[in-house]
């Protein structure tokens, strides 16, 4: 059986398609709230050796603009603190089911993960 880790924020309407998504399949999820508990370091790092970090950070987003990042180059580190602090940062949801991720609202993702 497949468990699904989805991490988002609960005002992220992706990160609600990606839920709505998987219960619809019933495909068991496990929610991570990034505004209750940040992402861990080892689970980040998955997601940027795989999509880098101009991959992860929403760049188009309100988030992003608001923190002027768009005039800021950060060091890895400076980058994992700051979307600790705001996830609205990252493309969310990211989505994780062994070593099979996905970023955004990415349904087709989401189909090669559960294998539909």
């Amino acid at each position: 059986m497949v468990i699904v880790q989805i991490f988002g924020v609960k005002k992220s309407q992706a990160t609600r398609a990606a839920e709505r998504f998987f219960k619809e399949r019933r495909v068991q999820i496990q929610k991570v709230d990034l505004d209750q508990k940040p992402i861990a370091p080892g689970e980040i790092r998955r997601f940027v050796d795989k999509f880098t970090w101009a991959g992860l950070l929403d760049t188009e987003g309100k988030a992003f603009a608001d923190a002027g990042l768009k005039y800021i180059r950060l060091s890895d580190a400076e980058t994992f603190d700051r979307v600790t602090r705001d996830p609205l940062l990252l493309r969310l949801p990211l989505v994780r089911a062994g070593n099979k991720i996905t970023i955004g609202h990415d349904q087709d993702g989401w189909r090669a993960i559960i294998g539909t």
